[in-house]
Order: structure tokens, then sequence, then C-alpha cells
């Protein structure tokens, strides 16, 4: 490890040289409020194969600070990473990896032609290219009230910018980041401060970064053009980020076509939280750049990096896709070009399904499972992880309903319903579950509850009770799995045309009066006309947003509603459809009678 000096204009430069010459050089750039000791772990993972350079940017640990305090644009940067690579980085092309402000570095030196030629390829983190960003603000308007809705949440989580920019008050906070910063790192982060990070000059390092918002940031500043660029880019989403949503870190789809995307289990400072992580995908990234094989995990990033596919080379896991919601989820998945395994306990309507991706021009693979089998589940997740790999989304669709008095369901049907609703849920939210834990990326889990969850019914009370189950058991599992960066969501649907409802049992009756009930059940909500396919997509944007539960139908957002702001109310209405219920199987049975 060696220390060195780089002039650049008026500016010496801190820089630090780790690694044995010869070998390809890594080019490290911190961000705000950083230094060059942030990249520590991962510098020291890397040594061993490369020639690892990290250096403190201008006013920031060790560097010289410009006269003017306004002197931090973009063209000052550049010249300083220029400077270091004619100082330190010897002749051939290097390897950049930015975060943060270094990251939106990195972007204007890939993306600019001053250092054309000197950039073999990038690995961004945690800052987007200021046109990318812009370009992604003005579609997400256009596109309606959702996009409208993603960039007041950015905004939202930008708030900090104003701020820091505003004269007098941007110093204020810049004292108050200082002091609370190592704390903020260790319980948002779970980076726990140690010797040169936090850096001992944090709080001039805080003052004179300001500079870095107030030169670069403002209306229309820097957004002319695409923002395209031919050098390959590993683009490293930390799915935890709080300052940066995935749709904004996103953005680099469509102007870079060699766009590889990695979903990182961790919040913004992730070099810190997961060295280890950034340091293997580094690794494998810059290897094949230089030549070497692109391994099965740098093909999914590829895929994942193409525009208009939202879940590109993910696999997921869909049980009961063999018809209704499941089969719609399947297809919405592999239509965002995901890999689908399409399970369900009807191999023949698995099949189906599979088929219809297929001619979609999706890619589906079929297994038969009951989830109810507990043996039968553990050989369906050893089977996809030995096959395909690890999931990274899991939708627990599978289930069933009866209908009646509890006083009607026998031991036989209580357990089959708890079987397949609550134990099959439990099963595919373990097994996988301690599959995307072991891997260590990202990952998340969908289960499908119900509005019978929150809704009482004397209707539905084992399928109410299975449905209120699998949302606690959800609930607790998001907990529990946040702590890996594995997301849990519950989805309650509502009343919605899918085969489950000619499926129903209505127990303590005749057949004939069962197969009536059942028939006009299912009129009622075919004429409702909610589709499962709406369903899909909620599901889908569950996974994207990360959202814990999401109320489908306009019944269930105002169930929902009813069960938090007024029980008593819900009860109410619970009574108001028994009485109807009593009345439509008092003139069935009648007809049957």
């Amino acid at each position: 490890m060696r220390d060195q000096r780089v002039r650049s204009g008026e500016i010496e430069l801190a820089v630090r040289v780790r690694g044995a010459d010869g070998r390809p050089t890594v080019v490290l750039v911190h961000g705000y409020p950083d230094t060059s000791a942030m990249w520590d772990e991962v510098a020291e993972r890397l040594a061993g194969r490369f020639r690892v350079v990290a250096y403190d940017v201008r006013g920031a640990g060790a560097s010289g600070s410009p006269s003017d305090p306004l002197d931090y644009g973009l063209d000052a940067l550049m010249g300083d990473l220029l400077a270091v690579l004619d100082g330190v980085a010897g002749g051939g092309p290097v390897h950049l990896v930015g975060h943060d402000w270094g990251s939106v570095q990195g972007w204007e030196a890939v993306i600019g032609q001053r250092l054309r030629g000197r950039i073999a390829s990038f690995t961004s983190i945690s800052g987007p290219d200021r046109r990318h960003m812009a370009r992604w603000a003005r579609e997400a308007v256009r596109s309606g009230p959702r996009g409208v809705a993603e960039v007041l949440g950015q905004a939202r989580r930008s708030v900090y910018m104003p701020v820091l920019m505003a004269p007098r008050v941007g110093e204020v906070a810049a004292r108050v980041l200082a002091a609370g910063f190592g704390r903020a790192m260790r319980m948002r982060e779970g980076a726990e401060p140690r010797s040169g990070h936090p850096a001992g000059t944090l709080r001039a390092d805080a003052r004179n970064g300001l500079g870095l918002y107030r030169a670069n940031m403002g209306r229309g500043s820097g957004t002319a053009g695409d923002g395209r660029t031919d050098v390959p880019v590993q683009l490293i989403v930390p799915v935890k980020d709080r300052y940066g949503s995935q749709s904004l870190l996103l953005s680099a789809r469509g102007p870079v076509p060699r766009l590889y995307v990695r979903r990182a289990p961790a919040g913004h400072w992730v070099a810190r939280s997961h060295p280890d992580l950034i340091a293997r995908w580094v690794t494998e990234f810059v290897e094949h750049i230089d030549g070497g094989p692109e391994t099965p995990e740098l093909a999914h990033a590829r895929a994942a990096g193409q525009p208009g596919k939202e879940f590109g080379g993910d696999l997921v896991v869909v049980t009961g896709a063999g018809s209704g919601i499941g089969r719609a989820t399947a297809q919405a998945f592999a239509a965002e070009g995901a890999r689908v395994i399409v399970a369900d306990i009807d191999e023949g309507a698995a099949k189906r399904t599979a088929e219809e991706i297929d001619v979609a021009g999706g890619e589906a693979h079929i297994y038969g499972v009951d989830v109810a089998d507990a043996e039968a589940m553990e050989q369906f997740a050893d089977y996809v992880r030995e096959t395909f790999g690890v999931p990274d989304v899991v939708v627990n669709n599978a289930g069933i309903a009866i209908a009646g008095s509890l006083l009607d369901t026998s031991e036989q049907e209580w357990a089959r319903i708890r079987a397949i609703n609550v134990d099959g849920m439990y099963r595919g939210s373990r097994l996988f579950g301690r599959q995307m834990v072991e891997r260590g990326e990202w990952g998340h889990i969908v289960n499908i509850s119900s509005m019978a969850a929150y809704l009482p019914s004397p209707e539905l009370p084992a399928y109410g009770a299975t449905k209120a189950a699998v949302l606690q058991m959800t609930e607790c599992l998001r907990l529990d799995l946040d702590r890996y960066g594995i997301g849990v969501s519950a989805i309650c649907p509502g009343a919605i045309d899918t085969p489950i409802t000619g499926r129903t049992r209505f127990v303590g009756l005749p057949p004939s009066v069962d197969t009536e009930l059942r028939e006009r059940m299912g009129r009622a909500i075919e004429r409702r006309g909610f589709p499962p396919e709406k369903v899909a997509r909620a599901i889908l944007r569950a996974v994207r947003q990360d959202t814990p539960l999401v109320a489908v139908a306009a019944e269930a957002r105002l169930g929902r509603a009813l069960s938090r702001v007024s029980p008593t109310a819900n009860r109410a209405l619970a009574r108001i459809g028994r009485q109807a219920g009593d009345r439509v199987r008092a003139d069935t049975e009648r007809l049957h009678g």
C-alpha cells in the first residue's frame, strides 16, 4: 500500500494505491460526505487481483480544497480524475467504480469526451447520471398518475438537496450531518464506525462538499443529451437505499446498451455494510470485460439491464399457476422478461400456462407439486435451486376456499384448507426464503392473502382464518427478512373472477344446494368483472416498490380501511352480508327442497 500526492491545478489530491503493478487497474471514487477510506474494506479484497487506486476528492480528507467554494463543478472534478489517471493509474484504460457523487463523476467520465478511451468499464452505485435522471422524470410524469407519484416519492427522498444548496442553511445542515453521521451509519445502514470512517475531517468535509450540490445542481444543470455511452456499465442498486428509488437508480436502462443490473440487499452505504458482495461483483465484472467468460450471474445481470423488461433475467416461482391469479401472474412476469417456474398440483393446467407464455415469447418451465405435501415441497425447492438457481421472486398463490358455518366444517375439511392455505405458504416462504438468505442478494416473497383476513364473515370462517394467518405470517416474515434485504408482500385481491369460485364447497348442505350456491356466486363475481390480470399487475408493483400490503379491488381497500378505522362498522357490514346470505341460502334450499 502506497500513499502519493497528485496535483490537479491548484489542488493536491491524496491518493492511495494497493496491489502489485502490472495488474488491471481499478479506480474507486467516493461520494459525500466520505473520504476514500469509505472503500477500505472493498479495496483490501480487490487488491489480491487488481491494482487498486482510491483518492480523496477535492475538499475531502487529506486532499486540498479550492480557494473558490464553488469550484466543485464536474469539469473540475473530471480534471482531478484525469490527473489521477495520468499520475498513478498507468497508461491503459482503467475500471472505474463510483459511489454517490463519485458515481455522478463516473457517469460524466464515460458519457463525456474528455476521458474517452481511458475507461474500460464503470460500476455505478447509488449515483444516477443527471441526464438519465431528467429523462426518467419526464417520462414518468407523462406516463400518468403512478408515474407522477414515483417522481413525488423521489422528491421526498431528495428533500435534503435544496437544504444543502441554501446559503447558511446548508452550513448548519452540514454540521448536523457531521455530528450524527456515525450513529446514522450504524442504525440505518448496519455499518459500524471504525478507524478512518467516518473520517476525522468529517466536519470540514461536509462543509466543503456543499460545493458539489451548489455547483452542479439546479434547473436544467447538465441535463442536455440522452446520456448514451458505449462503455460497459455495471449498475448496483441497493434496494434499501433511502435516497434513491429503484426506478430512479435504474434510469440508465435504454441510453446504456451494455448495461448489467444487480440488486444489493442493502442501503446507501452498501460498500461499508456488504464489502464482500461489492468486491465479488466488481471482480466478476472486471474480469469479464477484460476477456473472461460471462458467468450465469452476469448473464442474469445483462438481461436485467435491457430496457422495457422490468424483471429481465429474474427467476420467478409461482405456485397455483395453472389458473386464475397464479396464471395471470406467471404471464405478467414472463412478459417483463422473467424466467418463470409454473407450479401447480394440476400439471396439465401448468403446462397450458407455460405453453401460453412460450407462444407470447416468454420462458416458462412447469412443475407439478401439492403445496400441502411437505416432502414434495422440499423436493420442489431443491429442484429449482439445482436446475435454475435461487429464485429472485416467489409468489405463494396456491389456495382453496370452503364456505359455510364453522359448526359444519369437519376435521378433514379444516385440515385440508389449513394444509394448503397456511402450511403451503409457510413452506414456500421458508424453503425459498432460506435459499435467498444463503445467497446473500436481493429477493422478494409474495403471499396471497384475502380481504377475508380482515373482513369477518360467518360464511367464510375457515377460509378467513387461514388468510388471516397468512397475513400475520407475512407481516412477521417481512420484519424477519428485512435485515437481509429481502422484501415480503401480502396481497389481498378482493372479489376476483377466478376458478376458485367454482371450486368452493359449501359445507353442511346437500350436493344440489351446494352446486346451486356455487353457480350463483360465480355469476355474481363474473358480473363484478374484476379480472385476475389486475391482481397480477398489483403483484408486480408490490415487488418493484417493496410494498408491505396491497389491497387490490375497491371492496378490499374499503374493508381494509374499515378494519383499521371502525371495526364496529366492519362487523355491521358482515351482519348485513350474513342476512343476505341467509336469504339466498333459504331460497336455494326451497328451490331444491
